[in-house]
């Protein structure tokens, strides 16, 4: 039987945070029955060197195309057409962010199957719509997903898979209580993030034992306004900004508690929050799609998004927590995110969709 040939198509491994999950896929896949290919808009990025790293063709071209003018639309997209075509991929699978639907087209009209990870709780205008009829298959990341396309029968949820071995406990785990309680959260600090609702509940506490590290670039004006709000507060001394790291582990690892404070919508899937369960480190998170998905059995760890109050009670909650019960709280945690949130249940759920779609 010949190998089923996918390309996984992203705009960037540098930009775009869906970069880790395709890298996972792309190493986790059975190469016995699969070939692999990738196309991207570029190779910037520190990440980038880790995917040619795995071996497989990397192509750097533009899949997608303005809509408009329509009546020069079909004409625009026959060199991608033409490229499907001449590499004959069975599967086309988009981790693009946007609602664009001319690639989706493209393939289509290639004669190339076609699939979309929804990976946001964006929606609403009609160009989601549009790619979402044309694909031959959607999947979501969180249950809440499955209500955008109530019409379409191919629909999967996969939440997406954390390797549990690289995002596992130390090896030894002390139970001595500091004096120092250690709080941290990852993000790419963007406004919907609601790390002021964090700050806003440190700042309520007025406890100067408590350190926060914000793991994230913060070089852009939302950064820039968190570190104006700790310095109006005088939390500079608690408040710690580290900039965006390579490896968030030592992070986590240090922490008695993560905190996800997400507002508006929600997340489409907090990773960085399993990643942390899967550290056996406690965990708080807003009560959002996506982080409500992930805690649905944990109801007590999560509080009203955009709460600083109810979060302060959290807070002081888990800092009054006897150290033995954070760390058997920490163990049941990554129990479950092996038993839900494995890559190789993530991968093998892929393989099986990726057959039955030929």
């Amino acid at each position: 039987m010949s190998k089923i040939k996918i390309l996984y198509t992203i705009p960037n491994f540098d930009t775009a945070g869906s970069g880790k999950v395709v890298y996972d896929l792309v190493r986790g896949l059975d190469k016995s029955k699969f070939e692999v290919e990738i196309a991207c808009q570029h190779g910037r990025g520190s990440f980038f060197k880790e995917v040619e790293a795995l071996g497989v063709p990397i192509h750097f071209l533009e899949t997608t195309v303005a809509y408009r003018p329509y009546k020069s639309l079909l004409p625009r997209l026959r060199p991608i057409i033409k490229f499907f075509k001449l590499n004959e991929y069975d599967i086309v699978h988009s981790w693009h962010w946007s609602s664009d639907w001319t690639e989706v087209l493209a393939a289509r009209l290639a004669g190339v199957k076609w699939l979309y990870t929804k990976k946001a709780m964006t929606w609403g205008n009609k160009h989601w719509k549009i790619r979402s009829f044309l694909a031959n298959y959607i999947i979501t990341i969180n249950d809440m997903m499955k209500n955008y396309f109530p019409n379409k029968k191919n629909q999967k949820l996969i939440p997406i898979g954390v390797d549990t071995d690289y995002y596992k406990p130390k090896t030894i785990r002390s139970n001595k209580t500091s004096e120092i309680f250690k709080i941290v959260t990852v993000a790419n600090l963007v406004p919907v993030k609601g790390i002021e609702v964090l700050i806003n509940a440190l700042n309520l506490m007025k406890d100067d034992s408590l350190k926060l590290k914000v793991v994230g670039d913060h070089e852009n004006e939302y950064g820039k306004e968190l570190i104006k709000l700790c310095r109006d507060l005088k939390l500079e001394s608690q408040v710690e900004f580290t900039g965006k790291v390579v490896d968030v582990r030592p992070f986590i690892e240090e922490a008695d508690l993560y905190v996800i404070p997400t507002i508006a919508k929600g997340e489409g899937f907090g990773v960085a929050l399993v990643e942390a369960m899967c550290i056996g480190v406690p965990v708080l998170g807003s009560d959002v799609f996506g982080i409500n998905y992930i805690l649905k059995n944990y109801p007590e760890l999560m509080f009203p998004a955009g709460n600083s109050e109810v979060l302060k009670d959290k807070l002081i909650y888990f800092k009054n927590m006897d150290k033995s019960k954070r760390v058997s709280l920490g163990d049941s945690l990554r129990a479950y995110s092996l038993k839900y949130f494995s890559m190789d249940g993530f991968i093998s759920e892929h393989e099986k969709l990726y057959k039955s779609l030929l």
